[in-house]
C-alpha cells in the first residue's frame, strides 16, 4: 500500500496549516517594526505657562523635527522609543522619551521650559594698548577748523538767501498766510487793526480834534 495513502488529512486542516505558514514571516516582520506615534503638545514657560513660539522640537537620531507656532503648539510624528529634544534660546533643554512599548497612536505633553540665564563677562575694546595711550591720542586730536569746513560753506549768507528766495511755497505756508489774511480782515472790520482810513490823518476825526486844539493854544504862532 502506498505511503501517501496511509496518511490522509482533511482538506480544511491542510489549508489552515498553509495559511499559518504564509503568515509566519509577516508576523515576525511586524514585531521588528516600531509603532508610529503622533507626538503633540504645548511648550510653555515654567513661571507663567505662556506659549513659547519658535521652540525647536526634534529627534536627534532621526534628524527630523518641527517648531512651535505662535501659541507654543507643535505636532510631530515619531516612533515608539524615540528621544525628543525640546529647546529654545534662553531656556534649558528638555527631553521627552516615548516608551518603547507604548500601545497608543498619540502622545501629548505640556513641556515647561526653565530659563537659563547666562551672564557674559564684560568686554572692553580699545584701539590702544592702555588707557593712558588713549588719553594721549585724544588730547592730540586735531579737529578741522570752522572756516575750512563744509559747515561754514553751508552757513554762508548768500547761499542761505538764495535758498530762501528760491524755495517753493508749501501747502502749509499757503494755509498759514490765508488764515493770517482772514484774521487781519476781521480785525479791520472791528476797528482793532490798521486800515487805509485810520492811517490817513485827513480822514481821522481824532487828528482834526488835535489840530483844532493846537490852533487854539497858539502852537503854530511864530515865536520871537
Amino acid at each position: 500500500m502506498p505511503l501517501i495513502a496511509r496518511f490522509r488529512f482533511p482538506l480544511g486542516f491542510l489549508l489552515l496549516v498553509l495559511a499559518a505558514f504564509l503568515a509566519l514571516p509577516q508576523h515576525t516582520q511586524a514585531q521588528g517594526q516600531r509603532q508610529v506615534v503622533q507626538f503633540t503638545g504645548i511648550v510653555a514657560t515654567g513661571d507663567s505657562l505662556l506659549g513659547v513660539p519658535g521652540a525647536a522640537v526634534f529627534v536627534p537620531k532621526a534628524g527630523r523635527g518641527t517648531a512651535t507656532n505662535a501659541y507654543g503648539y507643535f505636532s510631530l510624528p515619531v516612533l515608539a522609543g524615540d528621544s525628543i529634544v525640546i529647546r529654545s534660546l534662553g531656556y534649558r533643554n528638555q527631553y521627552v522619551v516615548i516608551p518603547p512599548d507604548y500601545p497608543r497612536q498619540s502622545y501629548s505633553v505640556i513641556v515647561q521650559l526653565k530659563e537659563d540665564a547666562t551672564v557674559l563677562p564684560e568686554v572692553r575694546i580699545f584701539p590702544y594698548l592702555t588707557e593712558k595711550d588713549f588719553k594721549r591720542a585724544f588730547l592730540a586730536l586735531e579737529l578741522p577748523k570752522e572756516r575750512g569746513s563744509r559747515t561754514a560753506e553751508n552757513l554762508n549768507e548768500q547761499i542761505l538767501r538764495r535758498i530762501f528766495l528760491n524755495a517753493p511755497v508749501t501747502s502749509m505756508a499757503n494755509y498759514r498766510q490765508t488764515m493770517q489774511m482772514q484774521q487781519l480782515d476781521q480785525q479791520r472790520r472791528y476797528g482793532t487793526a490798521p486800515n487805509p482810513y485810520s492811517n490817513n490823518p485827513l480822514l481821522n476825526p481824532f487828528s482834526w480834534l488835535q489840530l483844532i486844539q493846537q490852533v487854539k493854544n497858539g502852537d503854530f504862532k511864530k515865536k520871537d
